[in-house]
């Protein structure tokens, strides 16, 4: 970016910064509904010089998450709450219908021992990270699987239905190949994927992307409607339905209450 680049970024990081200091200031005119705005003031965006993060408009992503710079989120991904994407000296790919889960990181390589410059990349319909993983200049394919707080460094690559294992560290460059379980520190080859395993990856993504429309539509309500659904909450949680059932009253949750049927567990009788 040159000198004009650069004074033209200043204009726009001050004009930006002149409307934070309005709405504070609205905030504050508003009275006693200004202790009551559940409002976050994270930055879930951010550019660094001429690199902005792309997402679709149909991904989801968290308020507390944060993706910055050089950052592509696909159609139907969702980035979780606390989740740092930090494409500043190179890219990160995220593809459709991918999860990145709560309080993990995906960051890239410059430059390391082997010489190379990594990118990440997370490919499409995949339950890519569990919480608290971490993505360093890694590849991870479609329909594969990183347990909770693993850690994947530079060069590695989790081919497609490859699984890693909760608490593991892949070393540098390793490849784990398609149907295969690796788990341990340093992380190894443990057994192969079951067939119901290989299902198990693909459901799981499914009902991480139902969830997060129910979070992105909760996300999105204007404060007057969270006040409201609130006071219903609160009325409701008071109701004894077995004494108002021998009363005769009929009790009907508001919609406003009910969740999606696709969130909710499945109640139906299993056949034997």
């Amino acid at each position: 970016m040159g000198t004009l680049g650069r004074a033209i970024y200043s204009v726009g990081f001050w004009i930006r910064e002149t409307g934070q200091a309005l709405d504070r200031l609205g905030c504050r005119l508003q009275g006693n509904y200004y202790f009551q705005e559940q409002l976050s003031r994270h930055r879930t965006l951010m550019n660094i010089f001429d690199k902005a993060p792309v997402v679709d408009k149909d991904a989801f992503v968290a308020p507390s998450a944060s993706i910055i710079g050089d950052v592509l989120a696909g159609r139907g991904s969702s980035i979780w709450y606390g989740y740092v994407l930090r494409g500043d000296v190179n890219s990160i790919s995220i593809g459709c219908g991918t999860n990145i889960q709560d309080n993990s990181l995906v960051h890239v390589a410059k430059s390391n021992l082997s010489g190379k410059v990594l990118p990440t990349i997370v490919g499409t319909i995949l339950n890519s990270t569990g919480h608290s993983a971490v993505l360093h200049g890694c590849t991870v394919e479609d329909e594969a699987f990183v347990g909770m707080g693993a850690t994947l460094l530079d060069g590695v690559v989790v081919e497609k239905h490859a699984m890693v294992a909760a608490g593991a560290l892949v070393r540098q460059n390793a490849k784990i190949p398609a149907g295969e379980v690796w788990g341990g520190n340093p992380a190894k080859f443990l057994r192969k994927l079951t067939d119901e395993e290989i299902a198990f990856i693909a459901q799981s993504a499914t009902n991480y992307s139902n969830l997060a429309q129910v979070h992105a539509t909760e996300n999105a309500k204007p404060f007057d409607e969270i006040v409201f659904e609130k006071v219903l909450r609160k009325k409701f949680a008071r109701w004894d339905e077995k004494y108002h059932s021998m009363l005769g009253v009929v009790r009907e949750t508001p919609p406003e209450l009910i969740l999606p049927r696709n969130i909710l567990p499945d109640k139906s009788p299993k056949a034997i």
